[in-house]
């Protein structure tokens, strides 16, 4: 009989990157790469529990924006033709390293895993990996959550209620146009919680969402059993709160799993390493070098550069350790906490899906072992979603959650700072003009009812805490200021022309077909007072 309660909760998110006016664009390669390591490998893990007939619960966030892309056809397109180049290189990888069987082995993994993941891709789900995500959660295997339209962090755009407002509408139609339900739950953009946000969640039949630790620990009143059991904010909505513990045994950069000397380590790929003529046909069309994903070295010593080669065999007894390990601590949690707080805790570990297999490469073989173990009772632990707790225990302690979020100190910090500050009165202006805008067009013409959609759309865009994200840790920042602008730009023209009855249906279906997320939204959703009553 199982003395406690798992909840495993995996965050899958990309800001929405899709350039047709370039063959190709750099960025496009976070959602292939994301493709290749994480989601392919997450649905072949789901295929493989479900063969050998092993019941298992998983959480998963497939957010908007996300969802656009993998249901992208010329994105689709691009994707194949990514594989078809990788799968070029493996070979002319196995000719160049048939002197070392280590190296040839590893070659050949990598040639197989990209051959499998156009199987998958062309073949078994015909272009649409979300047909897979669907499958499973018809099944009763895992549960989709949603997630703000286009990752807007709520706690920084909500001086304009319908903002947020929209971000969430506007993500609730979207998953039922995809998953012909309505979503249960929802992950809020970085767990950025502000005060009754939780009360446009109910106005859109969000049952529960996810918050940092100290969002409810510090909530009020003080929360009876921690963070080990579902609170009911005022509204009605739920709210689970993430465990710190199993947080940090898969995250800390110090002491998570992933570090573990024997992993394959990240950084070392060979689109960085190799000649550069060798590499010539797959590197950028500017000839800047990229990642291939081909790696073939493990982490050895993370204060030296000097590498050993990836061993699979003993990757994978690190997995078995690691995952038996990780159900041993939750073992003795469990124990200590029901004895504590005299009730099954439940145990939420929420972890963003990319880190299993694009930064974990093994990852998803750890979930695997870690769910088989939980499946053959060799843990008194299960597996539950946040919707089967809640239909098993409705009744929960009334908590005012605090302001919070799951980034860099807790709160919003990481996406207001002297990096992206510029941001927010561009996007609050625009804010008030989209509620002036649905205002004062309540009837309009065809063209001009296209111009408020796309409008709408720009503003969404604009609003994606990815670019403040993305300033702040100073990575592709040229990219994220180019698109942030630019998105605001187009609102402003658009903001303009209807305005001034001088809408240019030339201009606005190229920017329809630039920018084309979202198909059928409706820019009313701006034109009501939102309020908290």
């Amino acid at each position: 009989m199982e003395i406690g309660y798992f909840t495993l909760v995996l965050h899958s998110h990309l800001p929405f990157v899709r350039h047709p006016e370039h063959e190709y664009f750099l960025e496009e390669d976070w959602l292939f790469e994301a493709i290749t390591e994480t989601y392919i490998p997450l649905i072949e893990v789901f295929e493989n529990l479900e063969k050998d007939k092993i019941d298992f619960r998983i959480t998963l966030s497939l957010t908007p924006t996300l969802l656009a892309m993998l249901d992208d056809e010329l994105l689709q397109y691009r994707y194949v033709r990514h594989l078809d180049n990788l799968i070029e290189l493996t070979e002319k990888e196995l000719k160049r390293n048939q002197d070392s069987q280590e190296l040839m082995r590893l070659s050949q993994m990598y040639k197989d895993h990209f051959i499998k993941c156009k199987y998958f891709f062309t073949e078994k789900y015909a272009l649409n990996l979300i047909k897979a995500f669907k499958y499973f959660q018809d099944k009763g295997f895992i549960e989709i959550i949603t997630c703000g339209a286009t990752h807007g962090f709520f706690p920084l755009i909500e001086i304009n209620k319908n903002a947020v407002h929209a971000q969430v509408k506007v993500a609730c139609d979207d998953y039922k146009r995809f998953f012909d339900r309505n979503p249960n739950g929802i992950w809020l953009p970085e767990c950025g919680f502000s005060k009754e946000c939780d009360i446009i969640l109910r106005k859109n039949e969000i049952k529960y969402f996810f918050l940092d630790a100290h969002g409810i620990i510090y909530g009020h009143p003080r929360p009876t059993f921690g963070n080990y059991a579902p609170i009911r904010c005022p509204s009605g909505v739920h709210a689970f709160s993430r465990d710190i513990e199993t947080s940090k045994m898969v995250w800390s950069k110090e002491h998570g799993y992933p570090g573990d000397v024997y992993y394959r380590e990240f950084f070392r790929d060979i689109g960085f390493e190799l000649d550069y003529d060798y590499l010539k046909p797959f590197v950028n069309p500017d000839g800047s070098r990229k990642h291939t994903g081909i790696k073939y070295y493990r982490i050895t010593d993370r204060h030296t550069n000097e590498k050993m080669l990836y061993d699979l065999d003993i990757a994978g007894q690190r997995i078995d350790a690691h995952s038996s390990h990780f159900l041993s601590c939750r073992l003795s949690q469990a124990r200590k906490l029901k004895d504590e707080i005299h009730k099954n805790p439940l145990i939420v570990s929420t972890y963003d899906a990319e880190l299993f297999g694009h930064w974990w490469f093994e990852g998803p073989k750890w979930i695997d072992s870690l769910i088989r173990k939980i499946a053959y009772k060799q843990y008194p632990i299960k597996m539950i979603t946040p919707s089967e707790y809640l239909l098993k225990y409705p009744y929960n302690q009334e908590v005012t959650p605090c302001k919070s979020s799951w980034g860099d100190k807790g709160y919003n910090e990481f996406w207001l700072n002297n990096n992206n500050d510029w941001i927010y009165k561009h996007l609050h202006i625009a804010g008030d003009r989209m509620f002036e805008l649905a205002q004062n067009n309540g009837n309009p013409s065809i063209l001009v009812k296209r111009a408020l959609n796309q409008a709408a759309r720009e503003l969404l865009l604009a609003q994606s805490s990815d670019w403040a994200f993305i300033m702040t840790t100073k990575t592709m920042t040229n990219y994220a200021i180019k698109r942030f602008k630019s998105h605001i730009a187009r609102f402003t023209v658009l903001y303009n022309e209807i305005k001034n009855s001088t809408v240019n249906e030339e201009r606005l279906s190229e920017l329809e077909s630039l920018d084309n997320i979202f198909p059928n939204i409706d820019y009313s959703i701006y034109s009501k007072n939102i309020n908290y009553l």
